[in-house]
């Protein structure tokens, strides 16, 4: 029982961690999308002010 028990926790454990990094990977994809959006906007808006 002691067994089943520990090997739940591991599971839980590393399942938490790999989703955790999932989670930061899709925020660093969608941080870095909106940062070139960004960008190309304010590239457009500042050659398109003069």
């Amino acid at each position: 029982m002691g067994l089943v028990v520990l090997l739940l926790v591991l599971a839980l454990l590393f399942g938490g961690i790999g989703l955790a990094a999932h989670a930061l990977w899709w925020m660093l994809i969608i941080a870095g999308a909106l940062a070139i959006a960004g960008a190309f906007t304010g590239f457009g808006r500042r050659s398109s002010w003069r």
